[in-house]
């Protein structure tokens, strides 16, 4: 499988969050992966410190979800509609992003 690029990401992330559902936060994203609610999560990868997120990857494996990374939590943050930066978000559903996520 091809790696995915942020933009990508993020598109999926907007368009999740306008015609599917999202949680944004740490723990939202973690109580997502732990129900296997989750279709992904995607985590921004300048976290500090790092050790908040580090628990997402093993978790997401364990419960085989799909982890996704993007740069910047800024951009996170705005691509799941918010006026401050996300360490992470759970898609719960894709909406029209799952033609995307193929």
């Amino acid at each position: 499988m091809t790696e995915m690029k942020a933009e990508e990401i993020l598109e999926i992330v907007e368009i999740a969050r306008d015609t599917g559902k999202i949680r944004k936060g740490i723990n939202e994203a973690t109580k997502a992966a732990e129900r296997g609610a989750a279709k992904a999560i995607v985590v921004a990868e300048d976290t500090d410190p790092p050790e908040v997120i580090m628990h997402l990857d093993p978790l997401c494996q364990e419960k085989n979800v799909k982890l996704l990374k993007v740069p910047s939590k800024n951009e996170l943050g705005r691509a799941a509609g918010l006026e401050v930066s996300c360490a992470a978000i759970a898609v719960l559903e894709l909406g029209d992003a799952a033609k995307k996520m193929k």
